[in-house]
């Protein structure tokens, strides 16, 4: 890795910075041993709270990654027979437990700390692919035992799947109440997993059961709606679909249908009433057809939103993320939120959700395996050993375009500036004002943009990134109906690091309309490569400012409610400006490359519309205003680019 000291002159890099509005601010120690100063972010609210002043870590400036290769305790690991746990209702929760064992395979008498899996997606299945929920035999062998629950209503578990309910978190305390009492756990648990099982494992952390003293949750979601069921107030087409009909076929592949069908069969009818009735079937239709209790942000959402619950966190965890993945836009802001209260570490891979959940390509740049990364972390903080995970780099990402592994004292980057560019009639993109008295560009408001393009590849969870097509490393194709700003060519390294906000003035010939705005890494032979996004419908473009977070004073990351009452009409030929959330990222752009945003109606792997909205936008050319009244413009956080030494 380009593994930087982080001992960098504050001054020096106001200095490589446009319009900078000043640096400096004194520092502060927790009384932990973590050194905080004044932040130029502020924190963004949540359904609950408002923003918040900000303030960044600075100590650990010095860490680096190093191998953690201790010997195993035991040579091999011991499955046993299926258990249940019987909740308050009667509901009994099908249970897979993996021992240490010695050479014969018998399992190795005693207590051991327990890593808990909490999984919808069968714990059968994760005797085959260990990323829905198989023991990691690394740490099995390394004196862990091993525990993977099937959640209420999935797998061989009984009841009804609600997908992170208040039922369902209410059974994960009665879990760990019982993996305490067993006679193999020594009163020490780790919350792990991946997708789902890393989202269970953030919602128990934040009971603070005692019991519980450390998570390492890898791609977890954040917010239910924004996230992704309804980014921009669109609801995804691609992912939600496959997501639930895998969880439904997964609860029904029952193996106790045929070795115990008195409990077996009972169990598939059930998952299979649930899925058309209650839960699967019946959330895919209110979202097509715009049920106000779905449709719409409200407690349906905030009960499966983990980032209005990460301030309960209070034990050390360390958050794996991608800057293509499914839940790219919380996995940062869920850091965020848990490290004024407790030990926590960042990893942002250039993962799509799939590559995410084995950490593709690790080790590299001196960053170990996540098998490493795991182990040492529960051996600092659940078992109670000194292994350096204290001193493990706060926060590492992968920058596209610079394309290594650079680390930081905190997220969002201490050291970030807004720059606010404006999109101009002849396509430039620059920090002059437009003067025009009235640039526009039009485009039409075709509803199947962005067909084949990276967002294909980031919304199928990485699936169909496995087909090598050109559509998927170069944006022009997806961009063919959509007005492109770029800026000059770079005469030096331009590198951004954080969320962005574009504040575009549009009208349309419709009753609706979409936006999709994309930004780009364009290199000297024109290839575009797509770094980052944002959708937003324009009749849900009111923003809470009380919740929305700045830089420098300056909108960047708007909070949307995306409530019925807060629906503003739009009307035909009518300018209004739409704030759009484009989900952070961090890139290089090299000198001799160009910044690219490009603006149009749609990005179909991402969301549409809800039935009713779709057809108030689905015929009409949408203009994009850049006037010196009506001027379009997104703002960038800046980075010196000396950080990446």
């Amino acid at each position: 890795m380009k593994q930087k000291s982080n001992k960098l002159l504050l001054a020096g890099a106001c200095a490589l910075l446009v319009a900078v509005s000043g640096c400096g601010g004194g520092g502060s120690d927790g009384g932990d041993g973590i050194t905080t100063a004044k932040s130029a972010w502020t924190t963004p609210g949540t359904r609950d709270s408002t923003a918040g002043s900000g303030s960044a870590i600075t100590s650990n400036a010095d860490a680096v990654w190093s191998d953690y290769n201790p010997a195993a305790a035991y040579p091999a690991t011991k499955n046993q027979p299926l258990q249940y746990i019987t909740m308050r209702d009667g509901t009994r929760l099908a249970a897979y437990l993996t021992l240490p064992a010695d050479a014969d395979g018998n399992v190795v008498a005693g207590k051991f700390p327990t890593v808990l899996v909490q999984t919808s997606y069968n714990g059968v299945s994760g005797s085959v692919v260990p990323a829905l929920g198989g023991a990691d035999d690394l740490l099995v062998t390394h004196g862990y035992a091993s525990i993977t629950v099937d959640v209420r209503g999935t797998g061989q578990s009984e009841g009804s799947w609600e997908a992170f309910g208040p039922t369902e978190q209410a059974d994960y305390a009665e879990v760990v109440d019982w993996v305490v009492a067993q006679d193999w756990c020594d009163g020490r648990i780790g919350l792990q997993g991946v997708s789902y099982l890393g989202i269970t494992a953030i919602l128990t952390a934040a009971q603070r059961h005692p019991a519980v003293k450390a998570a390492f949750p890898i791609v977890p979601i954040g917010d239910g709606y924004r996230d992704i069921v309804f980014t921009g107030g669109q609801v995804n087409p691609t992912f939600i679909p496959l997501w639930l009909a895998l969880v439904s076929v997964l609860g029904l592949t029952n193996p106790t249908a045929i070795t115990d069908p008195t409990v077996g069969i009972p169990v598939l009818l059930q998952h299979l009433l649930s899925a058309v009735t209650e839960f699967q079937v019946p959330t895919i239709l209110k979202a097509l057809v715009g049920d106000p209790e779905t449709a719409y942000d409200g407690d349906f959402w905030k009960a499966r939103s983990p980032l209005e619950q990460d301030a309960q966190i209070n034990v050390p965890t360390f958050v794996v993320g991608g800057l293509h993945d499914l839940f790219q836009r919380s996995e940062p802001m869920t850091y965020e939120a848990i490290k004024t209260h407790a030990p926590t570490k960042l990893l942002i891979g250039p993962w799509t959700h799939l590559q995410a959940a084995t950490g593709a390509g690790l080790p590299v740049d001196g960053v170990p395996s996540l098998s490493q990364i795991t182990l040492r972390w529960f051996d600092q903080y659940v078992k109670g050993l000194d292994v350096g995970a204290d001193k493990l780099p706060n926060v590492t990402q992968w920058v596209a375009g610079y394309d290594h592994y650079v680390t930081a004292t905190d997220w969002p980057h201490p050291q970030a500036k807004a720059q606010r560019l404006y999109m101009h009639a002849d396509k430039t993109l620059s920090t002059t004002a437009p003067t025009e008295a009235d640039g526009a560009n039009k485009v039409l408001q075709l509803p199947i943009e962005g067909l084949c393009s990276i967002s294909t590849s980031q919304w199928t969870a990485g699936i169909a990134g496995y087909i090598p097509l050109p559509c998927f490393s170069n944006s022009n194709s997806a961009e063919r109906y959509s007005v492109k700003y770029e800026t000059p060519v770079m005469e030096a390294d331009y590198y951004l690091n954080g969320p962005i906000q574009a504040d575009i003035w549009m009208s349309t010939t419709a009753s609706d309309a979409g936006l999709s705005v994309r930004v780009d890494d364009v290199d000297a032979r024109g290839t575009a490569k797509s770094l980052t996004n944002g959708i937003q419908t324009a009749s849900l473009r009111a923003v809470d400012d009380s919740r929305s977070r700045k830089l420098d004073g300056q909108s960047i990351q708007p909070w949307h409610p995306f409530t019925q009452e807060s629906v503003q009409a739009v009307g035909a030929n009518t300018p209004v400006l739409v704030p759009v959330e484009i989900f952070a990222t961090s890139a290089l752009i090299a000198k001799g490359h160009k910044l690219r945003v490009s603006v149009g109606a749609s990005d179909l792997p991402q969301g549409v519309p809800p039935i009713p909205t779709l057809l108030q936008s689905l015929v009409g050319v949408l203009t994009i205003h850049s006037s010196a009244t009506m001027p379009s413009s997104v703002v960038i956080p800046v980075v010196p680019a000396s950080a990446l030494n």
